[in-house]
């Protein structure tokens, strides 16, 4: 089995878009499609969809980002700028299709990945639910695509992933994961004005390594051994 794809459009804002992105994922064999508070989808998305208007009669309509996410193993935001900042201290490295392709081969699970809004793509917050930043090649003068566009070339590279038997780890999981080791910083007495930068690169080394099953248990559990050997050394 290969990586299970699942495209999610942050509230798109032209029903064109979202009937042309519909008939690129039937191009290339996707058809999890996830809408975050769209745009109404009416004659323009129906005839820019084509034959794909049945995938996108069957797309799921969600209010929020955090529930187009859910349960997804890694989350990939796609950005035409590189190199995206949070802040002067934080870079977030980005990736291009085929250097995803490279890191998901191998692997199965659910993957989503985000395209943001046509006129401003992500906010920061939305950015911060990333595990890993995806950014098409192109020409410096002028490097935003169209919506439809870049996601057409994301899944023809994204469309023949190789198969493995790498199970990527259930997103409960990583989420436990995450609260062991966040725990662990205030167990150390982590300096608090740097917890929420540390915590967000925490999230971003992690996650753009696309953990698996046997490695997020394992890590787990020495973040539990930690735990207790500073418990015995607070008591003593």
């Amino acid at each position: 089995m290969s990586p299970d794809i699942r495209v999610v459009l942050v509230e798109p804002l032209y029903q064109g878009n979202v009937g042309s992105v519909a008939r690129a994922m039937m191009n290339f064999g996707f058809s999890d499609l996830v809408l975050v508070n769209p745009c109404k989808l009416e004659t323009e998305a129906r005839a820019m969809s084509s034959h794909a208007w049945s995938l996108l009669q069957g797309a799921t309509v969600v209010g929020s980002l955090g529930e187009a996410i859910d349960g997804a193993s890694v989350v990939i935001g796609t950005t035409g700028i590189s190199g995206v900042r949070f802040d002067r201290h934080l870079r977030i490295p980005a990736y291009s299709p085929r250097e995803v392709k490279d890191r998901l081969s191998g692997s199965q699970g659910t993957v989503a990945v985000l395209f943001g809004r046509e006129d401003h793509g992500f906010n920061r917050e939305e950015l911060k639910l990333c595990d890993m930043i995806m950014t098409i090649p192109t020409s410096e003068v002028y490097s935003v695509m169209n919506m439809s566009h870049a996601v057409a070339v994301v899944l023809y590279e994204l469309s023949n992933i190789e198969h493995g038997e790498n199970r990527l780890a259930d997103a409960f999981d990583v989420h436990l994961f995450y609260d062991h080791l966040f725990e662990l910083l205030d167990d150390m007495r982590y300096p608090a004005h740097k917890k929420e930068k540390t915590k967000l690169m925490l999230r971003r080394i992690f996650g753009r390594v696309g953990l698996l099953e046997r490695e997020v248990q394992t890590l787990r559990g020495v973040v539990r051994r930690i735990q207790r050997n500073l418990d015995k050394d607070q008591r003593h």
